[in-house]
């Protein structure tokens, strides 16, 4: 059987009625029975790009036993006017994060995957140290296994405290190469101790790479550095 993090983890396409406009990750949160789809807030809507999806296709397995068996699942992103993700603010700003719930009732009876739980999430007590080696599962420029379906998985390095939202946003730094495509994916670190189905621990969800102003473009290369949101942020985006 394949590696569960890869079933916990989808290919995200936005869609403009039929036309195709972005690619990007998601991945699979369970909490009190319900199911939802992760991602980053700017994959469903961006003002300052003009990007305005009005609906997003991911995929689901659905033959444990043959990987190259998968279904394209077709999620509005407006009813009745009004969008169907949930976002959240905090006192720094808005959180580059969404979340939609799934109808389990719409997915085929034999659909694979894997979903974190609050149980992923970093306890009180957990010490995850600037420098500690992470694993950031996506599909970047749209790139993976295309033909069983399945992202591919990037390395990453804690780039500033854990401890602390960086500069008193809510997310920290990663190191790493990331690519368009990755928004959205989720930001792990193994759980060895663990006897879980899907034994990793969700730190953050990433979002973008991040750039500085004293940058001379042409001159200088960019940092390397991307923004990883709290994963804590999820308990409120999926409370009620």
């Amino acid at each position: 059987m394949v590696e569960s993090i890869l079933l916990a983890t989808t290919a995200v396409t936005t869609f403009a009625q039929d036309r195709v406009l972005t690619n990007a990750t998601g991945f699979f949160f369970e909490r009190d029975g319900r199911l939802f789809l992760v991602t980053s807030r700017h994959v469903l809507f961006d003002k300052p790009s003009g990007h305005a999806p009005d609906r997003i296709e991911i995929e689901f397995h659905v033959d444990p036993e043959n990987l190259a068996s998968a279904v394209a699942h077709s999620i509005l992103l407006y009813w009745d006017g009004t969008s169907t993700w949930r976002q959240a603010e905090d006192a720094a700003g808005p959180i580059d994060v969404a979340v939609l719930e799934i109808d389990r009732a719409t997915l085929s009876s034999t659909a694979v995957y894997h979903a974190f739980t609050p149980a992923h999430l970093p306890g009180a007590t957990s010490q995850v140290e600037v420098g500690t080696a992470m694993s950031v599962v996506g599909f970047p420029l749209g790139f993976h296994d295309t033909l069983h379906h399945l992202p591919v998985v990037r390395h990453a390095v804690a780039a500033s405290s854990l401890t602390f939202r960086f500069q008193g946003q809510g997310y920290f730094l990663t190191d790493a190469r990331m690519h368009r495509g990755t928004s959205g994916a989720p930001v792990v670190v193994r759980d060895a101790g663990s006897d879980s189905p899907l034994p990793w621990t969700l730190l953050g969800i990433h979002s973008a790479r991040l750039d500085v102003g004293t940058r001379e473009v042409g001159i200088d290369e960019m940092l390397g550095l991307n923004c990883a949101w709290f994963a804590d942020i999820l308990l409120t985006l999926t409370n009620g």
